[in-house]
């Protein structure tokens, strides 16, 4: 049981045993902070962020990353304590709903107002293939396609987000992602119809973002049977299970996802800055 006497600290290397405890709670729901600890270990030169906790040495808790977002995972009032008192460096909260929203009732006083706070999106998991037939003209991206794709990730992102990505780093993140073979299109005479991305991979889930069909070609079925493509493939190469969430008023692509097999698992929420 968490104590408010017992201070939050950055983590490092020696903890990474007992991050990996506390992840393994809820496996699917920690896998953006489990992708890190899992490939580069705690320490913020190999993450590209900082891991805190809260507990005993080697009873930890609770942990939070703070890199681009903050995630916790656990309970949120300990962190909220300490980051209130710093500077917002991030752009976003998420997470599991109930914990994002304590941590943000806790640093809203001192970061606040937030741009946007999406309360309910359902968080969905699938561990076998679509009923689906998937679209055999979605693959992976290839990485001399970065230019033909790019617009379209643009594109997603202002609709998602309501504003523009930094263009640099957003460039290099989607180019990270075709390097690394989690980028998924259909593209035909140079335009990208349908995309998505497994932009987190841990030991347990291979997540979705970044589901876009072009304007023109929607209300065709074109995103479940593209879901359905990266379903397969990322069962097959990547993870055991497919997961994912999504605004709870976007009934277009909740119907998308049950048809594809998702079922919901918890609730999340994002706060936006």
């Amino acid at each position: 049981m968490l104590t408010s006497t017992v201070p939050v600290r950055l983590l490092g290397d020696g903890d990474r045993a007992d991050v990996l405890r506390v992840l393994a709670r809820t496996p699917v729901a920690a896998a953006p902070i489990a992708e890190r600890v899992e490939a580069g270990g705690i320490a913020a030169w190999r993450t590209g962020g900082q891991i805190f906790g809260h507990g005993q040495r080697g009873r930890l808790e609770a942990v939070c990353w703070r890199g681009a977002s903050l995630i916790p995972t656990g309970a949120a009032r300990p962190f909220a304590d300490l980051l209130a008192g710093q500077p917002r460096t991030v752009g976003s909260i998420a997470g599991p709903a109930d914990t994002v929203l304590e941590l943000w009732r806790g640093l809203e006083p001192a970061w606040g107002p937030a741009r946007s706070v999406r309360e309910c999106q359902p968080f969905l998991v699938t561990g076998s293939p679509a009923a689906v037939e998937p679209d055999p003209h979605v693959r992976l991206v290839r990485r001399r396609e970065l230019a033909v794709l790019y617009p379209a990730a643009v594109a997603m992102y202002s609709e998602e987000l309501g504003v523009q990505p930094s263009a640099d780093e957003y460039r290099e993140r989607v180019s990270g992602l075709i390097r690394a073979r989690r980028c998924y299109a259909r593209i035909e005479n140079g335009e990208v119809i349908f995309k998505a991305d497994l932009a987190v991979v841990s030991r347990s889930t291979a997540q979705v973002q970044g589901v876009w069909v072009a304007p023109s070609h929607r209300g065709r079925g074109l995103a479940a049977a593209g879901m359905a493509a990266v379903i397969a493939d990322g069962l097959r190469r990547l993870a055991p299970t497919i997961s994912l969430y999504v605004n709870d008023y976007n009934a277009a692509a909740r119907r998308v996802y049950a048809q594809c097999g998702f079922r919901q698992i918890d609730t999340f929420a994002t706060v936006l800055f």
